[in-house]
């Protein structure tokens, strides 16, 4: 048996004016993620556990970000299963 459609139907995903809503969710977290970074450009010293680096708070919070990302998508598989 052939489905048909008319062109009637919508996806099952919502858009606003045309974009789908994942995507403005995820340019509305970029855009506050650039915002935060750049509203903590001081120096701060971070510890580890042999050694203390001093770098802008900037860049400690991008490396936080990236990180976060980079595990988010490599746990996305696991979702599934």
């Amino acid at each position: 048996m052939t489905k048909i459609s008319d062109g009637s139907s919508r996806s099952s995903r919502s858009e606003i004016g045309g974009i789908p809503t994942r995507y403005i969710g995820i340019g509305a977290i970029v855009v506050l993620a650039v915002w935060f970074l750049l509203a903590n450009l001081d120096k701060v010293k971070i510890q580890f556990w042999v050694f203390t680096v001093t770098a802008p708070l900037w860049i400690a919070l991008l490396a936080t970000l990236i990180a976060g990302v980079v595990l988010g998508w490599l746990l996305k598989g696991r979702r599934g299963k």
